[in-house]
């Protein structure tokens, strides 16, 4: 009855699939946006509570070892279903306001979902590779829905063409470590992997794919331009759960596929790349006006900061990573929720810093929010960026790496900056023109305000007197 535990293995993505599929029909038939809104609500809140529940569950591999279940891969299919489920819900007054609330972006939302969750619990290169792509391919879509805007046109472009060259050097060096060690099995590679030329450059390749997907430097330069051009809630998804479907991917990698230093030392080449995404993401959001393309540089900086915990290479470091994945996603998707409902009163250019002055005061629960999620991305406890940072960086310095430590703080601190200047013009700046704010809806609002509360629970769990989150990660880091 192994087909059984396979098909249990991996329910959450075949429900969030057949959601797809449900959503995909849904508008053939002509139904209402609203229909399928509804369908893919309750597939990702289904597929969530069973992924909630193989958090506690055992750990092993399924479908002849091509992916994991239990573990990291629980807890990964869990902030990607988080993630998805809050952008779905702060879609639909902004989608309806562009005129762009209809079945097939349901429909790509719950594919591209899909092949995240298997990119979550990938043990294999071949399941990595077809998930990434499953994921990668609506995600162009998803890019693209503002076609009639040139902005639009132009980030869906960009990235597809860039995407499409990442891919080629992922399949590539998934050919070479195949040639060198005759498995596509994580841990059937660790097993007969040696440190020939062959086998470092097909993972030097394999990295290179991943660090496109996360937006590590050198490879960041899609970012600004997508995340501009892309519908903000959209913004929002790729941001969150796309990120953490990646990087989970890249922790069983480190765990499952090269967990001996006998095999390459990737730690150093981890150690540069999150130097350089750290210092370049955060000097360049200093310098931007737009609000939107800030957040793209800060997800830059963000990913350093993640590639901190990866280049430790310990228990703490991988665990600090799957726990910071969990807090940007909350602090992330509030961001871009207040940004969209800002943006979605005035149009695509709502989006300069300048045009957010004043507006602090027009709907209080509004700044009240965006505030509390700035402070949480800066690292101001006690919110749960704070806590996220902290882990990482303390693995670091257990690792030794204190230089990388010292050098992820001091980004850290320059990020405060931008973060704060969108404070200052939302409180300490007068509005140049009267602006009208329409009332958010009831699940748009709550939605954002559930993130807010969660994003300070979060904060201040560390030290309450029940289990934390941490302790749950860090008994199955390394599955």
């Amino acid at each position: 009855m192994n087909y059984l535990l396979d098909l249990q293995s991996f329910l959450p993505g075949i429900i969030v699939a057949v959601a797809g599929l449900a959503a995909i029909m849904l508008e053939a038939f002509k139904k209402s946006a609203n229909t399928s809104f509804s369908v893919t609500i309750g597939g990702i809140a289904v597929a969530l509570l069973f992924a909630i529940q193989s958090l506690y569950g055992e750990a092993g591999t399924a479908f002849s070892g091509m992916i994991v279940y239990g573990g990291v891969g629980a807890f990964g299919s869990v902030v990607v279903l988080l993630g998805a489920l809050f952008c779905v819900t702060i879609s639909r007054e902004y989608l309806r306001d562009l005129d762009l609330h209809n079945g097939e972006v349901y429909g790509m939302i719950l594919f591209s979902t899909t092949g995240m969750l298997g990119l979550a619990v990938s043990n294999d290169l071949i399941t990595l590779f077809i998930s990434l792509e499953t994921m990668s391919i609506c995600l162009y879509v998803l890019a693209g829905l503002m076609k009639n805007e040139k902005i639009g046109a132009e980030s869906a472009l960009k990235y597809f063409l860039l995407g499409a060259f990442s891919t080629g050097f992922l399949l590539y060096g998934i050919a070479l470590i195949y040639g060198a060690t005759a498995a596509t099995n994580l841990t059937e590679i660790a097993a007969a992997a040696q440190p020939t030329f062959l086998f470092l450059c097909g993972t030097g390749l394999l990295f290179v794919g991943l660090f496109f997907k996360v937006a590590a430097v050198p490879f960041h330069m899609w970012t600004p331009d997508v995340y501009q051009g892309t519908p903000t809630t959209i913004t929002a998804f790729m941001a969150t759960a796309a990120k953490s479907a990646t990087f989970v991917a890249f922790v069983l990698v480190l765990t499952r596929m090269l967990p001996s230093s006998e095999i390459g030392d990737w730690q150093s080449v981890l150690q540069v790349v999150a130097i350089l995404t750290m210092i370049v993401g955060n000097l360049i959001a200093l310098a931007q006006d737009n609000v939107k393309r800030m957040l793209a540089y800060s997800s830059i900086a963000h990913a350093g900061y993640l590639m901190v915990g990866l280049a430790a290479g310990n228990e703490a470091g991988y665990a600090g990573v799957l726990y910071y994945l969990f807090a940007y996603t909350i602090m992330n998707a509030g961001a871009f929720g207040v940004i969209a409902y800002y943006e979605r009163n005035h149009g695509l250019d709502f989006t300069e810093i300048d045009s957010y002055a004043g507006l602090g005061f027009k709907v209080p629960v509004m700044g009240v929010m965006l505030s509390v999620f700035l402070f949480s991305l800066a690292g101001i406890p006690p919110m749960v960026g704070f806590i996220g940072k902290y882990y990482v960086f303390a693995a670091a310095v257990q690792a030794g790496l204190i230089p990388l430590a010292i050098i992820g703080v001091l980004a850290s601190a320059a990020s405060v900056y931008y973060y704060l200047r969108v404070m200052v013009y939302l409180y300490f700046k007068e509005a140049h023109k009267e602006y009208s704010l329409k009332t958010p809806g009831f699940l748009f609002k709550w939605t954002l305000i559930l993130l807010a509360v969660l994003t300070v629970y979060y904060g201040v769990e560390p030290v309450l007197p029940t289990s934390s989150l941490m302790e749950l990660i860090s008994s199955y880091y390394t599955v």
